[in-house]
């Protein structure tokens, strides 16, 4: 009899366990598909996954809050590309609808941060600065800090090797663009998403989940501003790459560093404006 019911117990947490990881499926499904929708500008449709996350908010207690900030990032995403419409009829440079544009991310940092505030969840994204003399392990031995963070630091820095090869002219323009571009978009992209993002869904699921989600919809975010889905995709291992960042050095700032010299070499090279 202890045999029988010891095999319903496990086959309880089994079936519990499918159903767990199918909620957490259809989840991200929605997630997913709401920026795509609203980075595509179909409005309408795009309330269909919010309508969807509204009824799951009500059926489950155990994911709630995660479901509130998937919700209110929805939200955010859609005043932020409401707003984004908006500037594009201004008679000003393209640089400036640019920057306009990139600081509106705000909206999303908003809707993120009102979801844990309704939540009663506490609001933190990684602000600790870098333990220096701590050891990253890494698959094969582990590696200080400081010789971690600098290996990233010369990969990312790759990307501004093609700049040195273009002619000067006009140099101090683009600089001043660059220099603002990358410092508001990195910063306000990793605080969404490297910050406020992982850490939540840290806490809430699993960082497995939270990784994946986080690094999936930073790229999909980029259809926003005009970039295709594939190429949009690739930039998810941009993110992953910003996730392991955070987490091996328990701080934002050194992938906010590595953020902001990429967006400048993408700047540089012609590839932002």
């Amino acid at each position: 009899m202890k045999t029988i019911e010891l095999c319903f117990i496990k086959g309880g947490i089994s079936i519990n366990r499918s159903w767990t990881n199918i909620f957490l499926l259809f989840l991200a499904i929605l997630f997913f598909a709401g920026i795509i929708l609203f980075s595509y500008r179909l409005f309408v449709w795009g309330l269909l996954p919010l309508m969807f996350l509204l009824i799951l908010y009500f059926s489950t207690n155990k994911y709630r809050s995660s479901v509130s900030l998937f919700m209110f990032f929805l939200l955010g995403t859609l005043v932020y590309q409401l707003g984004s419409n908006y500037i594009n009829e201004w008679s000003i440079t393209i640089e400036m609808k640019t920057i306009i544009n990139r600081s509106l991310l705000l909206f999303i940092m908003i809707g993120t941060v009102i979801s844990l505030m309704l939540s009663k969840q506490k609001i933190s994204f990684f602000a600790l600065l870098p333990d220096w003399h701590r050891r990253i392990t890494m698959p094969f031995h582990p590696i200080k800090l400081p010789y971690f963070l600098l290996i990233g630091l010369m990969v990312s820095s790759t990307i501004l090797i093609p700049f040195f090869s273009q002619e000067m002219s006009g140099l101090k323009t683009i600089l001043l663009f660059g220099i603002l571009f990358a410092i508001i978009n990195a910063t306000l992209e990793e605080v969404i998403w490297r910050g406020i993002m992982l850490s939540s869904l840290k806490r809430n699921v699993s960082t497995f989940y939270a990784v994946v989600i986080t690094s999936i919809g930073f790229g999909l975010l980029h259809i926003s501003i005009g970039i295709p889905v594939i190429i949009s995709l690739l930039f998810s291992f941009g993110g992953l790459f910003y996730a392991i960042v955070v987490l091996k050095t328990n701080s934002i700032y050194p992938s906010i560093v590595f953020h902001i010299v990429i967006n400048l070499g993408m700047v540089f090279n012609g590839w932002i404006i």
